[in-house]
């Protein structure tokens, strides 16, 4: 029964990456955010990206992994990225004022994103491992027991050979 769940939601979810205009709830909502970093967040041009992140957590409720830390000159910038979520960072070194800009998009960018595993951490990326695991192994049954079967092992047979094919011609049309 997992395993059904598990093929449901990659091909729901992978309907909705090829077709992103049938999908609904798919709204994006923007908005920016400011200001000021307390002292002690940068020292003898160091910064203490723990205490940025945490201080703009606090600050403006952001959320996902902090990524991407850049210091350049008179500018730093970090990055929280989640599953339909970012927010974008940039903080001016001198003064410590800082504008974040945060997009975060509906229900279905979050679950396009789990398909992907992107922004969704060790936890998700190994969660899509174990379920492609036990998908293999229901496949590899599934033709293990198809060609056991005397009775159906010519027509199954056939139907899989069938399949592959067009299948590969749908993929050497596409690169075409």
């Amino acid at each position: 029964m997992i395993s059904l769940l598990v093929v449901l939601f990659f091909a729901l979810t992978g309907m909705t990456l090829n077709h992103p205009d049938w999908a609904f709830g798919n709204s994006e909502v923007r908005h920016e955010v400011s200001g000021t970093l307390p002292t002690g967040w940068i020292s003898a041009g160091t910064v203490d990206w723990l205490t940025v992140a945490e201080e703009l957590r606090a600050q403006q409720g952001l959320r996902g992994r902090a990524e991407e830390p850049r210091l350049d000159g008179t500018e730093a910038s970090l990055s929280f990225l989640g599953p339909g979520y970012s927010a974008d960072t940039v903080i001016d070194t001198r003064t410590g004022n800082y504008s974040t800009t945060i997009l975060a998009q509906g229900g279905v960018a979050v679950l396009n994103d789990l398909h992907r595993g992107r922004d969704a951490g060790g936890a998700w990326s190994w969660l899509i491992d174990v379920s492609g695991g036990i998908l293999t192994l229901v496949a590899v049954t599934g033709i293990g027991i198809l060609l056991y079967l005397k009775k159906t092992r010519k027509q199954a047979l056939v139907v899989m050979g069938v399949a592959s094919m067009a299948a590969l011609l749908l993929g050497w049309r596409a690169l075409g």
